[in-house]
């Protein structure tokens, strides 16, 4: 019997937000060497079978897992340099003058650079290696995910030979290429292509193998994925017909949300939208194919800002607020039909339902059974009647947080809202405070929610410096690290004896 058959025989489950480049690890980040698996073997100490993580895929400027170069690709930072020196591709000279990190925090840029040069030895060491099964391993990883993978690998070395340059400014023969122009490029940076696949194989062994172990121990993951992709991504470069572009490859309209009660002017993402006819003329192939490879990685996929797909917030290209935008239907049910003929009818996706959410979007989420999210930060945020109060849930097909993220850690929180809402806490939750994050937990332990899931940093109880993201904040996001003593014995005692003791 398997992790998923075990695991969705119990009612309630419960489990831990955390994304990898959190976990310990010497170098720099957190990656997928030993850090992550002693947190797999802390989530079985303590009862847990869910690990949820953010997206997967590469990064770019500013470090947001959601603002991706690739929308299939996995992020080289997370990639263990241990491992590497296991399989013989760096030795320890290599990490001779290596920096001294901040346990708690991750410096992007000097981490960017300390591992860019550690993967350009261990691939000149690959090219090398008398392990002719590795080579055959690498191979054969090639030919099965080259239905993205000479895309992006590619891509990636065409923005190396332009410095780093959005793919709007190359040259026009590369900006959108023809077969002879592709054949050009291709040979001309063949060794940098083969070294961003060498990256991805790698990526993939390492995540494969954790999953792998995970799921031996009763633990599903849950992973994560942004509704729409970057400009600046191989996903807008290689398939231009599928999204709303101008003649020279500018998004003619783009996404946001619109004004409400928490920004006058809305939110501008600025990511260029989907053109869902082309899509429908072709079968939804695209979003078909990122939804079976993403769910192969994890074993439950959250899409995040589901309400776009009932209808999303247009706004034209060059406006400087989200004001002038309009609603525009989107692909609602066929979207989804036509990944249930592919992959199934009992889809394993968790809808992110936040925010201002219509009947129509209800009835989306519910038609195909995806669970929707219950956050219990916004439960208190007022003192009347929330739906996010555990007494108002009307289903236990939805997701109970403490909070995500984009909240502050909910010790954070506490320590901001006005005293009447921390009251309305302690008398709700018969507690006095001092421990709220924990109490918090126990709240979503205790409510009808079939799963329960809180951030690392509310089991650490950690204040407001150990928030994940601000969202509309530009800079100190998505750095936030715990340390190898952070998850103690105690700790997992308590959190194993709260689990049974609400039936997770």
């Amino acid at each position: 019997m398997n992790a998923t058959e075990t695991t969705t025989k119990k009612k309630r489950l419960s489990g831990i937000l955390v994304h990898p480049t959190s976990f310990p690890s010497p170098y720099g980040i957190g990656d997928l060497g030993q850090g992550a698996y002693d947190f797999i073997d802390f989530l079985e100490k303590s009862g847990q079978h869910l690990w949820q993580v953010l997206p997967l895929g590469p990064t770019g400027f500013g470090d947001s897992p959601y603002q991706g170069f690739s929308a299939f690709a996995g992020q080289p930072l997370i990639i263990s340099p241990a491992n590497l020196k296991e399989l013989g591709l760096l030795s320890d000279a290599d990490f001779a003058d290596m920096p001294q990190w901040d346990p708690k925090k991750i410096d992007y840029g000097a981490v960017l650079n300390f591992k860019t040069e550690l993967f350009h030895k261990a691939y000149a060491n690959f090219i090398h290696t008398p392990d002719k099964m590795l080579l055959e391993e690498f191979e054969d990883f090639c030919l099965r995910q080259n239905f993205w993978l000479e895309d992006y690998a590619l891509f990636m070395a065409a923005k190396d030979a332009h410095e780093g340059r959005c793919w709007l400014e190359w040259e026009p023969e590369l900006k959108d290429p023809d077969d002879a122009s592709r054949k050009k490029w291709e040979k001309k940076l063949a060794e940098e292509i083969r070294y961003y696949q060498f990256l991805q194989f790698l990526f993939f062994r390492q995540w494969n193998a954790l999953k792998e172990y995970a799921n031996a121990r009763s633990i599903e993951i849950i992973g994560d994925i942004p509704i729409f992709v970057s400009l600046d991504s191989v996903d807008v470069w290689a398939h231009k017909d599928l999204f709303q572009l101008d003649t020279k490859g500018y998004p003619t309209c783009v996404a946001g949300v619109p004004p409400d009660y928490f920004s006058a002017t809305g939110q501008l993402w600025g990511n260029p939208l989907y053109d869902w006819k082309a899509h429908k003329n072709e079968d939804y192939a695209w979003w078909v194919a990122r939804v079976k490879h993403q769910i192969a990685l994890t074993d439950y996929l959250r899409i995040d800002h589901f309400r776009g797909f009932e209808a999303y917030w247009a706004v034209p290209a060059g406006e400087e607020t989200a004001v002038n935008g309009e609603w525009v239907k989107g692909p609602n049910e066929e979207l989804f039909l036509a990944i249930q003929k592919e992959l199934g009818e009992d889809l394993p996706i968790f809808a992110e339902d936040l925010g201002v959410i219509t009947p129509e979007v209800e009835w989306l989420r519910d038609m195909f059974h995806f669970p929707g999210m219950r956050i219990l930060q916004f439960a208190f945020e007022g003192l009347g009647e929330s739906d996010y109060l555990p007494h108002n849930y009307t289903t236990t097909n939805c997701i109970c947080y403490t909070g995500t993220h984009d909240n502050d850690t909910t010790a954070g929180w506490y320590a901001n809202i006005p005293e009447e809402c921390r009251d309305k806490i302690r008398r709700y939750g018969n507690t006095d405070g001092g421990c709220i994050s924990l109490d918090f937990i126990r709240f979503c332990m205790g409510s009808i929610a079939k799963y329960a899931i809180f951030p690392i940093q509310d089991l650490l109880q950690l204040g407001s410096e150990a928030r994940m993201n601000t969202p509309g904040v530009a800079a100190d996001n998505w750095a936030f690290r715990y340390e190898t003593h952070d998850l103690t014995p105690d700790r997992a005692s308590w959190l194993f004896q709260t689990t049974k003791l609400f039936g997770r």
